[in-house]
Parts: C-alpha cells; structure tokens; sequence
C-alpha cells in the first residue's frame, strides 16, 4: 500500500501517525484490508440502489467510532475477512457482473491507497459501473483529493453540528469542520449530480443526514448550513433509520430510542421551508433492522 515514506497514517482527521504496517491505528486497523461483506445492497437511496441494487462493500474498522454505530460489530474493528487488491478488484467485477448499479464503498476512508489501487485494477479489466465512496465524512481534505479519477459519487454523512454533540458521541468535537471541508472539496470534484435515463446517478455528492433522537435542532442547524452553502441544487438523504443498539440506554439515555414521527416532520418540514427539494425522506417504519445487513463475510 502506499503509505507516506514516514510510514505515518494521515488519511483520517483523527491524524493520528501510527505506521499501520506494524500496528493498528485509531480506526482499529493496520494496512491489512478486511472486508465483512460484499453483496447487492438494496436499502440505499433510490438514486443509489435502484432495483437491481447497490454493490456494497463493507469494510472493517472506522475512523469515528459513533457511540450508536449500527454496524458496531465490524466498526470496532472486529471480523470480515484479510483481501488483497487483486481480490478486492475481483470482488468490484463479481457485483457488477451480479447487476450491481455501482460498486458502493462502505467507510473506506483508512483503506483509501487499497480502494485506489484496486479501482484501477478492475478498471482496467472492465469495471464500467459508477464507483461510490459512503462515508461518515472524517476524513481528509487531501485524502478526498487523492480519490479524483477514482470515485464517481460521494455519499458523505454529516452528523453532527454542535462540537459537544460530536464530542459526546464520536469524541470528535471538531468533526462539523472536518465534515464540511471534506463534503466540500467532493462536491468540488463531482459537480453537478448526473443521472441515467433510469434515475440512477452516475456522478454526483449526496449528502446524508440521520435525525437523533432529542437532537432535531443540530439537525436543523446542518440544514441551515447545507442550503446557505449549497442552494436548492444539492441533493440531500435525510434519514429516520435510527435503531437503538441494545444497552445504549444505560449510558446515553437519550439515544435509548427510536425517533418520533414529529421530531422527524419537524426536520423535513424545516427543509422544505429552506427550499432543500432535492431531498430523499423515509418513512418511519423504515427504521427497522434491515438497514443492517449480517456481516458474515458473504461475497468476500
């Protein structure tokens, strides 16, 4: 992989200098990539999974570590399977040959000299479809620049507005500064969101946004940002799939349950009247753990 001669891993905003190649940094990994899953992925936005599915390849291990993670399992760095790049480029060929509408990278930022590698690999051996980079948005400004010519649409997480909010869930409280430079410059390197006669984009930044429960102001205040910054072009995910894992309840009560209907309405509705319609919303009773699929190393 081609780390900096420094051996010093820079590629997340924790920036935390371990040589990766003999130890595990803050994300909970070395350079080894693990993959926990690569399958069609159906519950991605319309735009991203359409009928046939997204190709989703779930990595192992995170930059942010999010105390209500819904993939906790393998974000702590736990199970999925060691690949190399030629195997990785492999997995890439294999989902589009399944009808895969692209290859979806999910949280990829510490593998990103791997993801880079293996892209080209499959491209040159055919990959035609829309490469996609899903992230919770910690990485980077310069990692972000590293993947133009590689990555095709952006799907980057905002969270979180308020530092202590950050600071409280992530222990990242500069994390909205860090999020907002990195959407940037992949709104930067996209453009303008395109489409296929189908409605499946090819090329574009998505922003997402998942309503907390009890934080529907820092979720209002994203939005502010997002139509002050971006204008009523930008497309927007604003998500109510929030599911409580279990025991979060005895150390952050507040997340203990699911998000109310009203909370979410009132979001949506503060969208609307910021003029955001280029907005996916869901219904409530998408909240259900189908959003999480079994990380049992199928298609790895």
């Amino acid at each position: 992989m081609n780390f900096p001669p420094a051996e010093e891993c820079r590629l997340c905003r924790r920036n935390c200098g371990t040589a990766r190649q003999v130890r595990a940094g803050r994300c909970g990994m070395t350079d080894e990539v693990r993959v926990a899953r690569a399958a069609l992925h159906m519950w991605e936005e319309p735009c991203i999974s359409g009928k046939e599915g997204s190709g989703a390849v779930f990595f192992v291990g995170c930059p942010l570590h999010c105390v209500f993670c819904q993939n906790r399992e393998i974000a702590a760095g736990r199970g999925g399977r060691a690949v190399t790049v030629p195997e990785l480029a492999e997995i890439f060929l294999r989902l589009e040959k399944e009808n895969a509408n692209n290859i979806n990278l999910v949280t990829p930022t510490h593998f990103v000299p791997a993801v880079i590698e293996a892209a080209a690999r499959a491209r040159e051996n055919g990959l035609r479809i829309p490469i996609v980079y899903n992230t919770g948005s910690y990485e980077t400004v310069k990692t972000v620049e590293l993947l133009a010519g590689t990555v095709d649409i952006f799907l980057p997480d905002l969270k979180f507005y308020d530092p202590e909010i950050a600071r409280r869930y992530a222990d990242a409280p500069d994390y909205f500064e860090a999020a907002a430079a990195a959407i940037g410059k992949m709104a930067e390197l996209t453009g303008p969101p395109v489409f296929d006669g189908r409605g499946i984009m090819q090329r574009g930044t998505l922003v997402r946004h998942m309503v907390m429960p009890s934080h529907t102001k820092d979720s209002m205040r994203i939005l502010d940002y997002l139509a002050d910054t971006y204008g009523k072009d930008l497309y927007v995910s604003i998500m109510s799939q929030y599911t409580p894992m279990p025991g979060i309840e005895k150390r952050f009560p507040e997340l203990g349950r699911r998000v109310t209907r009203r909370e979410y309405e009132k979001v949506v509705d503060h969208a609307l009247a910021l003029g955001l319609t280029n907005a996916y919303i869901q219904e409530r009773e998408t909240a259900k753990e189908s959003f999480i699929p079994a990380f049992d190393g199928t298609g790895v």
